[in-house]
């Protein structure tokens, strides 16, 4: 048997190596008896080893792009799919028949980069003249510098692609434009008006990335000379502003400017995350160039962790190739991406910096939100900028954090913000089997709330109904953080949604929350009931803990903690004050 392996390795060998001999690729011989390298015509190197061929890792021509716009050339690059308005008809359909529409997503999610490629490909068509303008710096200036610079950017690119597509009135146009001066709104109106004569069957499309940063003391005349525009030319096939699109992070056809919405006349869209398939086929092209394959689990762990958040699938791929595991042929495994997680959590970097400024600016709204069970109101202001900016979604009637890492970092910074700061390792805390002493924890976690007072559970002299939850989570955080536990809230069971989950070297903690409004034993008994004949139930614990909140009890009121055995379940149950005078 071992004579047939042997003589079989050898055939093989040679077959391959006279292959690569008659396809002139290089061949060289490893010290190693068990192990042959060739080199295929490509240049990527090929071990054989023991009858298998396995590709040699080979560095990447192009990387994971994480700060700015892709180039395909540089940075690995897919196109995103299912990009609509609401009557799902996509970008070249809306611009081939002539609408003009508002596209919107959240910073750092592949907008600019969309739309360089769409217009790339628009110009195939030699009666298109793609326009690409960006208001990103304009905010602070006067109307004057305003269109001074627009008339800069869009005569250079007329006059360029009019040359490009050899336009017979080309010369008329340079005549006119170099007439015609761009000093305020009406004298833009007055450009495409008077250019629908000269380039007629010519279509301008025009995309204005970054409209937010338009100067606001413009924003009513310039999108009210666009509704014009188009109100004016709407049923004429020859318009020279054919199709215009306003990109930015909020939806234009909502604005309300001076009592009414002037851009209501535009079709919106919203750009999508990538889908899992995007994932996939991004990461694909690093294995292409590398040989290094990502796993169909790692692929999946990663979109389930980013939702398809473009920027965090990219920085992801950084992270597992550069600092997980690098110039190696090794396949990158879900444990990896669990690991480049990690990191990702603890990473300063400018896309946590944006929106981290924006989660704090709409605390209360958000915290309440990583808790779950919001409902989704439209509309609602803080719901709405929290969804402008990305760091929300709303599916169906509930708005959930947009991804597990935003969840997690989020959860990280503001339960750092929470002064919940205590010395874990204290003896106290713990029983002698190395479980935790929830009586101890919670205890002194009652304390905290005397020193920090009420007032963080008050909004317009109304109680906040997910404070009491928040802070304990934040307290009870300290322990389980750098992976020695696990902390998770509003987890649902088999029979509703615990408010904390605790688990401790693979001992459960299951903790139910209330606010007591007006009679605190009713209120008890219906957290006993809840946590006993539910969770304790589904998740086949012995013990379980009850902190009641109590508006009825002034704060600094200490009260004694009580035991009860129900239905052969251990359950401690605390009640804090934060009533105030």
């Amino acid at each position: 048997m071992l004579v047939i392996v042997l003589c079989l390795y050898g055939v093989l060998a040679l077959c391959v190596y006279v292959c690569l001999q008659e396809r002139n690729c290089g061949f060289k011989k490893q010290n190693s008896q068990e192990e042959l390298i060739v080199t295929a015509i490509d240049g990527k190197w090929l071990s054989l080893t023991k009858g298998k061929i396995v590709m040699s890792y080979k560095k990447p021509k192009r990387m994971f792009e994480d700060s700015g716009t892709v180039d395909p050339k540089m940075s690995y690059h897919i196109e995103l799919e299912n990009v609509v308005n609401t009557k799902n008809q996509d970008i070249k359909t809306m611009v081939d028949l002539g609408r003009y529409f508002s596209i919107f997503a959240p910073r750092q999610s592949g907008k600019t980069t969309f739309f360089e490629s769409f217009c790339h490909g628009l110009e195939k068509d030699t009666s298109y003249m793609a326009i690409l303008l960006s208001f990103q710096d304009y905010k602070n200036l006067n109307s004057q510098r305003f269109y001074q610079l627009i008339q800069k950017d869009l005569y250079q690119q007329l006059a360029s692609r009019l040359t490009h597509v050899n336009c017979p009135r080309l010369d008329a146009v340079r005549t006119y434009l170099d007439s015609h001066n761009i000093s305020d709104h009406t004298w833009f109106r007055e450009l495409f008006e008077e250019l629908n004569q000269l380039v007629k069957f010519k279509k301008i499309v025009i995309f204005i990335d970054e409209f937010d940063g338009i100067p606001i003391n413009e924003l009513e005349n310039f999108l009210t000379t666009l509704r014009e525009l188009y109100q004016k030319y709407k049923k004429r096939s020859d318009k020279a502003l054919y199709s215009i699109g306003l990109v930015g992070i909020r939806n234009i056809t909502k604005l309300i400017v001076g009592g009414v919405s002037p851009f209501n006349i535009a079709d919106q869209v919203k750009l999508p995350p990538f889908t899992l398939k995007n994932v996939r086929d991004l990461y694909a092209q690093y294995t292409e160039e590398t040989n290094q394959v990502f796993t169909e689990e790692a692929v999946k762990k990663v979109f389930n962790e980013t939702s398809g958040q473009p920027w965090l699938v990219n920085r992801l791929g950084t992270i597992l190739t550069v600092d997980i595991k690098p110039e190696t042929t090794d396949p990158i495994t879900a444990e990896d991406v669990e690991k480049a997680v990690e990191i990702l959590l603890y990473e300063e970097n400018s896309h946590f910096d944006n929106i981290t400024e924006k989660a704090k600016q709409y605390k209360e709204t958000f915290i309440n939100i990583v808790f779950d069970g919001v409902e989704y109101i439209p509309g609602e202001e803080e719901q709405s900028l929290l969804l402008t900016h990305g760091l929300i979604k709303a599916e169906g009637k509930k708005v959930r954090v947009s991804n597990p890492i935003y969840k997690k970092r989020f959860t990280k910074t503001f339960f750092r913000e929470s002064g919940a700061i205590v010395d874990v390792s204290v003896r106290g805390y713990f029983r002698p089997d190395g479980l935790l002493n929830m009586e101890a924890i919670l205890s002194d976690f009652e304390e905290y709330i005397m020193q920090i007072g009420v007032n963080a559970f008050y909004k317009s002299q109304k109680p906040y109904e997910k404070t009491g939850q928040f802070l304990l989570s934040a307290w009870l955080y300290q322990f389980v953080e750098g992976g020695k536990g696990e902390l998770r809230y509003e987890v649902p069971s088999g029979l509703g949604r615990m408010d904390i989950l605790l688990i401790y070297h693979g001992h459960k903690y299951i903790i139910e929350t209330k606010i007591n409004r007006s009679n605190l034993d009713r209120t008890i008994e219906k957290a006993i009931d809840q946590l006993c004949s539910k969770y304790l139930l589904t998740e086949r614990a012995n013990e379980g803990y009850v902190v009641i909140f109590d508006l009825k009890t002034m704060v600094g009121e200490v009260s004694t903690p009580q035991k009860r055995m129900v239905e052969g379940k251990n359950i401690l149950s605390f009640n804090i004050g934060i009533g105030r005078v």
